[in-house]
């Protein structure tokens, strides 16, 4: 090399001796696409890659207030394997709390928000064990 010694940091050299001895020659998924590229202008590749990885829903990246208002629209889905209304009640009470939480310092978009009325909860959830 002209007489010129090439500089080559201790981690490049690491990295050649490895490759010189194979070891990345049998790696899984050597020669395929990387996961979760799902387009060539797909900017938020990397947040659905980790959802996936992580086993999120996409819920979890929603403002506190869209979060509360689809945990109000899950409820009775939420509730209608409870075995007793206590613990009806203790999920309907959880959540309200969380709205009340909200409610004082609201953040995110505004969203028509109130607390849960558990006697109604329980009624319905009720009338889904007698089916």
């Amino acid at each position: 090399m002209n007489g010129w010694s090439r500089y080559e940091s201790v981690v490049d050299q690491q990295i050649r001796l490895a490759q010189e001895r194979g070891d990345f020659d049998d790696l899984p998924g050597k020669g395929k696409p990387l996961p979760g590229l799902d387009g060539p202008d797909d900017e938020l590749w990397w947040v659905r890659g980790y959802l996936r990885r992580e086993g999120l829903s996409g819920d979890a990246l929603l403002p506190p207030s869209l979060q509360l208002r689809k945990e109000v629209e899950r409820l009775p889905e939420t509730v209608r394997e409870l075995r007793s209304e206590r613990a009806v009640r203790d999920v309907v009470s959880e959540l309200n709390r969380r709205i009340a939480d909200w409610l004082r310092t609201p953040s995110g978009p505004a969203v028509p928000l109130r607390p849960v009325d558990a006697d109604e909860v329980v009624a319905r959830w009720r009338a889904g064990d007698e089916r």
